[in-house]
């Protein structure tokens, strides 16, 4: 469903950044982030009550307009819907909504494990692609394909990490080529953050040292901030990135040793 009458009206035009996965955590972050640099937001998400929310904060507090798309991007009459606005044209794309899944591969329900990839990796290709046509022919445009810090590391991956995985490689190869067009695109990649995603996941985070925790609106700000500086990959936090490099030099043998 999409709130065609809260659209931004073509006067005094702000930019326009379209962000999926916005209710809570840190699609939150980003909606607050970009409406604070003076965007109007495209906020896209399942939670009706929640989006709208969102949209009279950023209203109350930033005089940003938003519009509110309710899909369910796991599916392809939720993608379509999201798909068909962004062919209209924005400024700014944050691909950030996904989901976890724990535990053992064989044991995880297929339908649920085909909803992970929907969102994780064909909304994130199919938005992508709808987005870019509208850029390309400003001449200018960032896109922010949220990936995690557990794409970049060697080991048994889960499901989940395969996916961020892909996102990783995903908007790498394409950054190289879309630059020359004047747009900057970035997979950012986050450690743990304090948000309803690993709870909702059945993931026990409760042994994750304090020191390992990060803040959603910095990682929102690091991403943003990355892609204008034309990084291609976005790692926040300093014990992260010395966390990836270490392991792109660590021996193969020992990542499969238990």
């Amino acid at each position: 469903m999409t709130d065609s009458a809260a659209a931004p009206s073509a006067q005094a035009r702000r930019p326009i950044a379209l962000v999926t996965g916005p209710t809570s955590g840190l699609g939150a972050s980003f909606a607050r982030v970009l409406a604070e640099r003076g965007h109007d937001l495209i906020l896209v998400a399942r939670n009706e009550e929640r989006l709208r929310t969102l949209a009279k904060e950023l209203a109350d507090i930033y005089g940003a307009t938003s519009e509110v798309i309710v899909a369910d991007l796991a599916t392809e009459l939720g993608r379509d819907a999201t798909a068909a606005r962004l062919a209209q044209g924005v400024d700014v794309l944050v691909n950030n909504a996904g989901f976890l899944t724990d535990g053992e591969f064989w044991d995880t329900d297929l339908e649920l494990l085909r909803d992970q990839l929907a969102v994780n990796v064909t909304a994130v290709l199919e938005l992508t692609h709808a987005a870019l046509p509208a850029m390309r022919a400003a001449g200018r445009g960032t896109v922010v394909n949220v990936a995690s810090v557990s794409g970049l590391f060697t080991g048994p991956a889960s499901t989940y990490s395969a996916s961020k995985s892909w996102v990783v490689k995903f908007s790498e190869g394409l950054a190289h080529k879309l630059a020359a067009d004047g747009i900057h695109m970035v997979a950012l990649c986050p450690g743990f953050m304090d948000t309803e995603f690993h709870p909702r996941g059945g993931q026990d985070v409760s042994g994750v040292p304090k020191a390992l925790w990060l803040d959603t609106d910095d990682v929102a700000r690091t991403g943003l901030d990355d892609a204008a500086n034309g990084r291609f990959v976005s790692i926040p936090g300093r014990r992260y990135k010395l966390f990836t490099t270490l392991d792109r030099i660590k021996p193969r043998r020992l990542v499969w040793r238990a």
